[in-house]
Formats: C-alpha cells, sequence, structure tokens
C-alpha cells in the first residue's frame, strides 16, 4: 500500500469498440492501481459486459459513463486506453488549467501491446498537442511490452501465489463436464476468421475435450460437431461468459489454450501453459509482423517445432495443410519456462502498474 502522501486519482478512459478485450484491460489496470492504493475513476462508454465480467465490482474502482467526463474536475493522472480520446470538454478543463499555470494531470496514452522493436523506440515518448481542445497540453505515449524497456504486463501483486495455489482437479469438480483419464483438455477463444472446422478435425485425432469460450464463433462450433457436441475423439463445451478470474482458471486448468486479442494472450503467457495466438485482423495485415515479433522473441530461447506454423495457418496466414500440434512435453515445458521469466520480471518491478505508476512518478 502506498503512503497516502503518494496516493493519486487516476481518471482512465475506455471506449468499447467491436469486442470486450479493451474493457478487459482496462479493468485490470484499474482494479491493480486500486490495490496499489489510488483512487481510480473508470469511465466507460459500454459498461454492460462488466455484469459478468466482474460481477462482484471493486469497490475502490468507480465506474461511471464515458460522456458524464465533460462535466468532471480532472484528477492527478488520465489514461486514455488504445487512443479513445477523452471527451472533448474534460481535455479543455486539462487546457484551461494549464494555460492559467494551474498543475495539469499526467496525459497517458496506454497503446496496445506488441513486441514489434519500434515499440521500444516509441514507448515514453510525448506528443505535444498542437491543435484541438488539447493545444498546449503533452501527451505521453506508454507501450506495454516484453524487455525492461517497454511498459511490461499487467501482473497483479498476488497473482502468480493465486497460480501457485491453485488446484486443478478440486476445479474441475465444479463443473458439469470433467476431463477423463488420458484427456487432453483445451480452452477456445477466437475470432470469427480463425479456420475453427480445421482445428476441430485436428484435435478430434486423439481423446479431448474443448471449452468453447463464450465470444468464440460458438454456432460453427455446434455445426461442426452436431447436437451431441462430438468429433472423433473430441468432445465440446460451450461457456458462457465467465469472470475474469474465472477464466484465469481455466487458463491454468487447460492443457492448450487458444486466445485472441490482447488480455487473454498476456494471461495465457502468465498461465505457463501452452498456448496459441488469435490476432485482431488487420486491413493491411500489419497482424502479420506483429506476430512474427512476438514469435522471435518466444522462440528466442528455445524453438518449439510447428508453433510457427500452427501460429500462421491459425491466423490465415499460411495453409492450413502446413499445420501441426507441437510436441505436447516440449511445448509444455518452454512455454513454463517464458512464464516464469515474466513473472520474475513482475516481481522485480517490471510489472505494468509497477512501471506506469514510476513513469507518472518521475514526470510530476
Amino acid at each position: 500500500m502506498l503512503p497516502p502522501a503518494a496516493v493519486l486519482q487516476w481518471d482512465v478512459f475506455c471506449r468499447v469498440i467491436d469486442n470486450h478485450g479493451d474493457l478487459g484491460v482496462c479493468w485490470r489496470l484499474a482494479c491493480d492501481l486500486a490495490t496499489r492504493g489510488h483512487a481510480i475513476r473508470l469511465w466507460v462508454d459500454d459498461a454492460r459486459a462488466l455484469a459478468w465480467m466482474a460481477p462482484a465490482g471493486n469497490s475502490a474502482v468507480q465506474v461511471l459513463s464515458f460522456d458524464d467526463a465533460a462535466q468532471a474536475v480532472p484528477g492527478d493522472v488520465v489514461v486514455e486506453a488504445f487512443g479513445c480520446d477523452p471527451p472533448g470538454a474534460f481535455i479543455a478543463h486539462m487546457a484551461a488549467a494549464n494555460a492559467a499555470g494551474a498543475a495539469v494531470p499526467l496525459w497517458i496514452n496506454l497503446e496496445y501491446l506488441s513486441a514489434e522493436p519500434w515499440v521500444e523506440r516509441s514507448h515514453g515518448l510525448p506528443s505535444p498537442q498542437l491543435a484541438g481542445p488539447g493545444a498546449g497540453l503533452t501527451k505521453w505515449f506508454f507501450f506495454p511490452g516484453f524487455t525492461r524497456r517497454t511498459g511490461g504486463l499487467i501482473q497483479e501483486t498476488d497473482l502468480h501465489l493465486r497460480r501457485q495455489a491453485f488446484d486443478a482437479r478440486t476445479w474441475w469438480t465444479l463443473w458439469p463436464v470433467k476431463p477423463e483419464p488420458g484427456e487432453r483438455t483445451v480452452s477456445l477463444f477466437c475470432y470469427d476468421s480463425a479456420p475453427v472446422e480445421a482445428l476441430l478435425d485436428l484435435l478430434a485425432s486423439q481423446p479431448t475435450l474443448l471449452l468453447a469460450c463464450a465470444g468464440t464463433p460458438a454456432a460453427r462450433v455446434a455445426a461442426a460437431l452436431g447436437s451431441g457436441l462430438r468429433h472423433g475423439y473430441l468432445r465440446a463445451l460451450l461457456l458462457p461468459y465467465v469472470p475474469q478470474r474465472e477464466y484465469d482458471r481455466l487458463l491454468w486448468a487447460c492443457d492448450i489454450n487458444f486466445v485472441r486479442g490482447e488480455d487473454s494472450f498476456v494471461r495465457a503467457q502468465l498461465a505457463g501453459r501452452p498456448f496459441v495466438w488469435n490476432l485482431y485482423a488487420q486491413h493491411d495485415v500489419a497482424h502479420a509482423q506483429k506476430l512474427q515479433a512476438f514469435a522471435r522473441a518466444f522462440q528466442a530461447a528455445q524453438t518449439v517445432p510447428h508453433w510457427d506454423a500452427l501460429q500462421l495457418a491459425w491466423n490465415g496466414l499460411a495453409p492450413w495443410s502446413t499445420a501441426a500440434l507441437p510436441d505436447r512435453h516440449r511445448w509444455a515445458t518452454h512455454s513454463k519456462h517464458w512464464a516464469q521469466a515474466l513473472w520474475q520480471a513482475g516481481a522485480a518491478g517490471g510489472d505494468l502498474c509497477s512501471r506506469l505508476i514510476a513513469f507518472v512518478a518521475g514526470r510530476r
């Protein structure tokens, strides 16, 4: 817990575009900051998903309507997630204070996660505002990442302890469908663009329990498997939306996790289990460079054969005929080592919230 003098008022802004990932990241960020003693206002344009994402809420996080921020007095730090731009009137309040010589909040644009080399060069750079309601102010770029020269990853201070204390056998007893002896468990969370049917065929070659998360194209899974949700040696369970912390446990419990976007991608890595990443497809195919950059980082210490080809095929960047599941033991060992490196970095103050707090302190 921070001493009282260090407590700051944070305004975190989030727009929900077409998926829930942005809100997922912002909620984790807001809760982590609140746990460290800060006062948090989370301004969201559509907070309905929090009903299932965080049903218990968080008494230390105020969830407020995005548009109502126009009448609010800015706090000490303003974080706009992924360049969502706070309401113009809210920014104008900051600009007016600046023009009057008064203290103004530190304005941060929390960007998307990437392992691309340019992220290190761009992280922490100022962006002077020359026009618009924020003219005269400075916005700062803050990039999450995997190296010391980036903003790190969101890791709650108790995350590793919760992961270590997790008992998968007990957890599975709470579910209506449980893995049978010798049956591998696979979680599936992907975009509509993913070759779901081809994956089901691949998994059906050996005993597999598939848990298809809400947000996955469930209709395609159901159509491919039929009313019994079975195909070959594969059987499936279609899950409802589950709270974030329950989804974390799902990742810890499964042998392989297919994840998408950013929030589930980070949590899958921290789970220390084999994972496959489905990126949000961009019209200029920029996601291919993003995938390749992460693949280079992930494979740098030890190569997992077939992992690159599987990733490319799963993202429509290579023919599915090139896809194969990596050796399970080698994949699992490497994923565990990768997670351990991330945990160690976080424990040493390299997690996103620690670096964000230090970034703010260095510029106030």
